[in-house]
């Protein structure tokens, strides 16, 4: 019989053999690195996958799928045999899906909506776009200049997903110019309600967002109503409203960050 000690020893090597090594991290700068990167960018344009499936069992399957084919592991003509034997299963299992995950994110945005327009401070617009002031412009709520849908204006902007997903936000970056003609019209209709300064908050309907086909690049699905909170930093051009401006001396007016002055007797600035 073996020695205590010989039994643990053994006992210990048994257990050693049973852990998994520990996954070798990768090296920054190196070709694992690169190749890894080279994964997560074919992943970043297969999209979002996760809406598709029910459970780790199903995710298990299509990863399993997805290696097995870029690996060459399934041949062309298994792959051409698999997909017509299981086609239109396939199909009518991926439009069930979309279109549960589509009325789950509508009815999501429409509760969001319902609960905004309940506050007393907020305002509804007949095409359902909500405004909620939050924070006025130095001239107070209301008042100083507003854009026309022919401005361009200068603004900070956070957009979230009923869920709370941010899928585009300036915070951190440099104020964003935007032409008014080229945006979404909830974004245009709310902006017009504000005056330069002013921070708000909208609640933007999917019928004046992106509608029911979404963005291209999947970040807005079909159906989503869209949240922004908006700081109306600077009306750039074609503003209506707000107190006289002072000019320059070429007769134009002058900007806020202009390092110009007011105009002496000679028409000069002082």
């Amino acid at each position: 019989q073996p020695s205590p000690s010989s039994s643990s020893a053994l006992h210990a090597e048994a257990s050693a053999s049973s852990v998994p090594a520990a996954v070798k991290p990768i090296e920054e700068g190196s070709h694992d690195e690169l190749m890894y990167a080279l994964g997560v960018n074919l992943a970043r344009q297969l999209g979002d996958v996760k809406p598709l499936v029910e459970n780790s069992d199903e995710l298990t399957q299509l990863a399993k799928g997805l290696i097995d084919t870029v690996v060459g592991k399934f041949d062309d003509e298994s792959q051409r045999a698999l997909l017509a034997r299981r086609g239109e299963d396939l199909n009518k299992v991926i439009v069930e899906r979309a279109n549960a995950v589509r009325e789950k994110i509508e009815n999501a945005g429409k509760s969001m909506l319902e609960e905004m327009a309940k506050n007393e401070e907020t305002a509804t617009l007949e095409s359902g776009v909500i405004i909620h002031p939050l924070e006025a412009g130095p001239e107070g709520f209301g008042k100083g200049v507003r854009p026309t849908a022919a401005s361009t204006v200068k603004v900070h902007y956070h957009g979230t997903l009923p869920d709370g997903t941010v899928f585009d936000s300036s915070i951190g970056k440099d104020p964003v110019t935007f032409p008014l003609g080229g945006v979404i019209p909830g974004w245009r209709e709310g902006l017009l309600k504000m005056s330069e300064g002013e921070t708000a908050m909208l609640g933007i309907p999917s019928n004046m967002a992106y509608g029911e086909q979404g963005t291209p690049d999947g970040r807005i699905p079909g159906g989503a109503a869209l949240f922004f909170k908006i700081q109306l930093i600077e009306v750039l051009s074609a503003g209506i409203g707000g107190g006289p401006q002072l000019v320059g001396a070429d007769g134009q007016a002058l900007k806020k960050e202009s390092s110009g002055g007011l105009l002496g007797a000679d028409g000069k600035p002082l």
